[in-house]
């Protein structure tokens, strides 16, 4: 059976499943795309291009547009959990049949069909996002028996906060860019939520009290002491800590109260990106196990709406599912011999480049599916410096309070971090032992790392081993490959481009190395752990 879920408006994908198995999860922002770009004719003739057949069933995700005086819904709309559609329909002139369900049912079913295989008499899903935020209790016919909305638009409301903070962004009729979500997380780990003051406890407990973030009324918020006072301002850090802390607490008193405890939980929607809150769900110790998607936000919805087809056709949601579901890198151009000196890949010899403070562009195979970079669409630093951090946030052109992401090899997790436990994803903090690693470790002593196994990621697993035997532990800084605002770099031309504006110092595509010609002694061998 031929599945094609299609996921309309921002964010938009497509994925296939061919007999269980997730076959293509296409996002249009990659391949150097704007972030959260709408589905494009690129992308669907990228699909047609690569299955060979006309799929037996499309699943269109519903969703809603502005339109007239008011919205208008597409397939199934956004709400309600238990609202599908099914009906045959013709395409290119074969029978097939048109799916739909609602947005927050992608969500849903994204979490529970990327899930371990496992039978449940029910599953609580979280989906809190840009608009929705609640509980949802599902039975073991993958029927939503119990919504227990919590607090709408979460997602908003975090962003809002920045938006209050920042002199630039206006009083009224403007809607806060969620993707500064990441940045608030990134503020408050500087911020104390103890030192917040009666009224910034006050402001931030009117962030849950207003009607709708969309458009932010921002203007009501002109008594807060951090309104326009900067983002990077002791009051809007402090801010962020406590709003950070009182947003899990609202959903995690809400799960305490309405679902019986042992439960497996499940986790969607934008606020799964949350390292944070995804870490204390873990230790809360109320559910029986906490699953996380690497797509939780938007970019995970076309295969929910594939799952959700292929569930309500055959009864089961589950799927056989890899991260690097993506495209196949393409070599559209061949770098400048007088600029890049060309040699195959020895894993023992990047690995003293980079120890010698080489950044390098690492691409391997497929892209991965979702907003985080694990291995294929990488650039890999040394761990050590806080110099060498500095340096990729300056390449990344990001600010510089945002931290960097390390890999880590599965079997040095619990040499280097106090909690050893496995994720491929990077979804969950966890604190350093060391102080040696300055580049990748936040200010409170965290670090959002993946955890890589030889038998998932096979090429970035031989290179941490190599940087092991040379350090003592197979740990790089990991972040993700792509100009500003946009999705991963997908092709020769933009890598090129990329390495040459921003100065990196090699790049590897496959079992390929290219190195500058300028670098006279690209192993160096002086002990990174000697700098700051």
């Amino acid at each position: 059976m031929l599945v094609v879920g299609i996921k309309p408006g921002h964010d938009g994908s497509m994925a296939v499943i061919e007999d269980g198995r997730l076959a293509l999860a296409l996002e249009s922002e990659k391949d150097s795309f704007a972030r959260h770009w709408h589905l494009t004719p690129t992308t669907l003739l990228q699909v047609a291009e690569r299955i060979g057949e006309i799929p037996d069933i499309i699943a269109l995700g519903g969703w809603r547009v502005a339109g007239g005086s008011g919205h208008k819904s597409v397939g199934s709309g956004y709400h309600g959990p238990n609202d599908l559609v099914q009906r045959g329909t013709r395409l290119f002139g074969k029978e097939v049949t048109y799916f739909s369900s609602s947005h927050v049912r992608s969500h849903i079913m994204s979490a529970i069909g990327m899930a371990p295989g496992e039978a449940h008499p029910q599953q609580a899903v979280l989906v809190w996002e840009g608009v929705t935020g609640g509980f949802y209790l599902v039975d073991d016919g993958f029927r939503v028996v119990h919504e227990i909305p919590v607090l709408a638009e979460p997602g908003a409301r975090y962003a809002f906060l920045f938006a209050v903070a920042d002199p630039t962004f206006p009083d009224s009729g403007a809607v806060p860019d969620l993707a500064v979500s990441g940045k608030l997380m990134a503020l408050a780990a500087y911020g104390d939520p103890e030192e917040a003051d009666e009224r910034t406890r006050r402001a931030v407990d009117r962030i849950f009290e207003v009607d709708t973030i969309y458009p932010a009324p921002k203007a009501e918020f002109r008594d807060a002491p951090f309104y326009n006072a900067g983002v990077e301002s002791d009051a809007a850090k402090t801010a962020a800590a406590l709003l950070n802390r009182q947003v899990f607490e609202v959903f995690a008193d809400a799960a305490k109260e309405h679902l019986p405890p042992g439960l497996p939980l499940r986790i969607a929607g934008g606020c799964g990106l949350n390292c944070d809150w995804n870490t204390l769900w873990r230790r809360s110790g109320y559910f029986s196990s906490v699953f996380v998607p690497p797509c939780p936000n938007d970019s995970g919805s076309a295969v929910g709406n594939a799952i959700d087809a292929l569930c309500t056709v055959t009864g089961d949601p589950y799927i056989d599912w890899s991260v690097y579901s993506g495209l196949e890198f393409e070599w559209d151009t061949e770098p400048d011999p007088a600029t890049w000196r060309r040699s195959s890949l020895d894993h023992r010899e990047l690995a003293q480049a980079i120890a010698g403070g080489h950044v390098t562009a690492w691409v391997q195979g497929r892209w991965e599916i979702g907003p985080r970079a694990l291995g294929n669409r990488s650039i890999l630093a040394e761990p050590f410096r806080s110099a060498t951090r500095d340096r990729l946030n300056s390449i990344k052109q990001r600010e510089s309070y945002r931290p960097i992401a390390p890999c880590c090899r599965i079997e040095d997790v619990g040499q280097v971090f106090h909690d050893d436990f496995p994720d491929p994803y990077m979804l969950y903090f966890r604190m350093l032992r060391s102080t040696d690693m300055r580049a990748v470790t936040h200010t409170d002593g965290s670090a959002r790392v993946q955890t890589v196994r030889r038998e998932d990621n096979q090429p970035l697993h031989e290179l941490l081993s190599a940087f092991s035997a040379q350090h003592g532990a197979g740990i790089l800084c990991n972040t993700s490959l792509n100009f500003k605002g946009m999705g991963f770099i997908n092709r020769m031309s933009d890598l090129v481009e990329f390495c040459e504006t921003r100065g990196l110092d090699g790049m590897v595509v496959g079992d390929t190395w290219f190195r500058r010609r300028t670098d006279s002694d690209p192993a160096s061998l002086t002990d990174p752990r000697q700098g700051k």
